[in-house]
């Protein structure tokens, strides 16, 4: 070894140091390697910089670290790469019109806090035994999903149950504003006369800007191709098992950048003990 090493201009110490860092990088890797496929289990559409911090905690533990663009390289190098996603068009916005829309309360709104707005929207889920509608409500501050309900149809009912559910999630006397887009189902008099008896505030869509309504749709998209609620179920049964499964990780262990690289449930904790 001293030969080969003076045949490459280098001492034996040197060579050896050098081995031994290699040695300590590779062994490093392989654990932050490991952290982060249990992390992609858990949320296999995650990208990777929220994997890399959900997993430092842990690699704090271990007395390793590792930034952002060293992470990337890893990823790519061990084809951990997330796909990108394909756009997808959601058709479940049916329009009566001769009901009037509500007007678009959040488009100027500061929301700062919790419970101060939420947003709905229904995005179809296919089973072999026929098509679920999961209805959605979502706090526009925490990210979290305070309501949903699955039906057979896209009546009312289903956002009506996720509502009654939200009610139930929000802290006592909240009267948040309740932005959806014109779907016949939020303009309903059944659905509007629930939300005045909370004391909520009906916001909509203007015609034609579906996009005022994106925090929803992304939540649809979210589900669907983070949590393979796109997949083809065999039964309904299997379906809604899947989608209560896909929700409670949503909110307790996705991570949100808007929420600081916390989970929903982690951030509507953290700001309930600020506003308290």
């Amino acid at each position: 070894m001293t030969r080969l090493c003076a045949r490459c201009g280098k001492s034996t110490v040197a060579y050896y140091k050098g081995r031994k860092a290699r040695e300590k990088r590779v062994g490093r890797e392989d654990v932050i390697l490991l952290l982060a496929r249990r992390e992609r289990i858990v949320n296999p559409m995650a990208g990777c910089k929220k994997v890399l911090f959900a997993i430092r905690p842990e690699m704090a533990e271990a007395g390793i670290s590792m930034g952002v663009n060293s992470f990337y390289k890893l990823m790519k190098e061990n084809g951990m790469m997330v796909p990108k996603r394909k756009k997808y068009s959601c058709k479940t916005t049916r329009q009566d019109k001769s009901l009037a829309p509500s007007p678009n309360l959040v488009k100027d709104m500061e929301i700062n806090a919790p419970d101060q707005a939420v947003c709905s929207d229904i995005t179809y889920i296919y089973t072999e035994e026929g098509f679920l509608f999961l209805s959605l409500m979502m706090d526009m501050f925490v990210r979290d999903i305070v309501g949903w309900a699955v039906c057979d149809s896209l009546k009312a009912e289903g956002p009506l149950a996720a509502l009654e559910m939200a009610s139930r999630a929000l802290k006592p006397g909240a009267k948040p504003v309740a932005h959806s887009d014109r779907g016949c189902q939020y303009a309903s008099h059944a659905y509007r006369e629930a939300l005045e008896k909370l004391g909520w505030r009906s916001s909509m869509t203007e015609e034609l800007h579906c996009y005022e309504n994106a925090m929803a749709e992304r939540l649809n998209g979210i589900l669907k191709h983070e949590y393979f609620l796109n997949t083809h179920f065999k039964t309904k049964k299997e379906a809604i098992k899947a989608i209560k499964e896909a929700i409670r990780i949503y909110n307790t262990r996705r991570l949100h950048e808007k929420c600081g690289f916390k989970t929903p449930a982690a951030f509507r904790e953290e700001t309930m003990k600020k506003v308290a």
